[in-house]
C-alpha cells in the first residue's frame, strides 16, 4: 500500500471553495480505486494550511490513477475550477508506506 500525503497552501478567504473541492475530490479517488482518509482543512493555528491522505494498494495503481484522472471529466473539471479561483496556492505532495498494527 502507498498513501499520498498532500499539504495545501490555501488562500484563507476562499476556505468554503476548497472544501467543496476537497469533497469532490474524495468521491474522485474512491470512484477510482483508492481509499481516500479525508481532508484536513484549519481550524486553529494557520489559516492557510490543509492536509490529505489518500492510498492505493500500490505505487503502480496511484499512477494508473493519475494517468485515468488527466482525461476523466470530473477530474478535468475540479482541476480547472481550482485554476480558475485559486483557492489553492501550492501544494506539496509526499509518498508514504503505512504502517498498521
Amino acid at each position: 500500500m502507498i498513501t499520498c500525503h498532500v499539504k495545501y497552501i490555501v488562500d484563507p478567504f476562499q476556505l468554503p471553495a476548497f472544501e467543496a473541492y476537497s469533497r469532490q475530490w474524495i468521491g474522485l479517488v474512491t470512484r477510482m480505486g483508492g481509499q481516500h482518509h479525508g481532508y484536513f482543512l484549519p481550524a486553529e493555528g494557520a489559516n492557510n494550511i490543509a492536509y490529505c491522505l489518500f492510498s492505493f494498494p500500490s505505487l503502480a495503481a496511484y499512477e494508473q490513477y493519475r494517468r485515468q484522472a488527466e482525461t476523466d471529466p470530473e477530474c478535468v473539471a475540479a482541476v480547472a475550477t481550482a485554476t480558475e479561483q485559486r483557492f489553492i496556492l501550492s501544494y506539496e505532495r509526499s509518498f508514504l508506506k503505512p504502517l498498521l498494527g
